[in-house]
């Protein structure tokens, strides 16, 4: 199994634009950062974690041209806003692409398209085919298992996703005892972090590193990075030996 960074940014990404910090002025490759996305291939599957404003790019950039599913954690834009060019795969593979998700994401997948979901839809509109998940339950893509991890993104419920070994969770500033359990022991956690300061709705860095204590996971990397966290070789020298900060195209062979 592996795993490769398509985006490791905010719902502003990195550089935001207008903006003079040191990140975001930064020549270094590793502080430019895509909407948060990630792509794992396993046992001949490739299984996208996110489709943001960024889809079309990212897809181009790693020279994917298929999917055999699309993971959706949450409804907000930074994560479902590239949907509309699943057409170009629809049109290589000649069928809808698989979306999973839960049943309130896929309502809102279903007002952000609605000309995907017409009776007598337009010529060339995306094709999706909405697969509901049960946040409490595994489920299969395939005959790849994967393991919903339940977290809080201030009050609203997000999805992380435990495949094999490997566990991916964004947006979020809480994960309860239960949903620990599903993590623990893990040998690869991607957990966002925000910035250094605290925040409403995302880990910050500080707590990032708690989480990672916790799941006794071997190696930790985080992503969900703004330009407020500063330049990714300063950071990346502050953090303990099993972390580290993810960066766009970065890939990670799973044994």
């Amino acid at each position: 199994m592996k795993i490769t960074f398509f985006g490791t940014g905010t719902s502003q990404g990195v550089p935001v634009i207008g903006c003079k910090c040191g990140a975001c002025m930064s020549n270094d490759s590793k502080d430019k950062r895509l909407r948060t996305s990630a792509l794992i291939e396993i046992c001949g599957k490739k299984i996208l974690v996110d489709a943001g404003p960024d889809f079309r790019q990212q897809l181009l950039r790693a020279g994917i041209s298929s999917l055999d599913a699309i993971l959706l954690t949450h409804e907000h834009k930074d994560h479902t806003g590239g949907l509309d060019d699943v057409r170009a795969l629809n049109y290589i593979s000649g069928k809808p692409v698989e979306i999973y998700a839960e049943k309130r994401v896929l309502r809102s997948i279903r007002c952000e398209y609605p000309y995907a979901f017409a009776d007598n839809p337009y010529p060339g509109v995306p094709e999706m085919n909405l697969n509901a998940i049960d946040g409490d339950a595994p489920f299969m893509v395939g005959d790849i298992e994967i393991v919903p991890v339940r977290v809080l993104h201030h009050k609203l419920p997000v999805l992380g996703f435990r495949v094999a070994d490997l566990v991916y969770i964004t947006d979020a500033n809480r994960i309860d005892p239960a949903e620990m359990r599903k993590i623990y022991g893990c040998k690869v956690l991607v957990l966002n972090a925000l910035r250094r300061e605290k925040h409403l709705s995302h880990f910050s860095l500080s707590q990032a590193l708690e989480i990672s204590r916790a799941s006794e996971a071997g190696q930790t990397y985080l992503t969900h990075i703004s330009h407020q966290m500063g330049l990714h070789e300063e950071v990346a020298k502050e953090l303990p030996g099993n972390v580290k900060l993810a960066y766009d195209c970065l890939t990670l062979e799973i044994p």
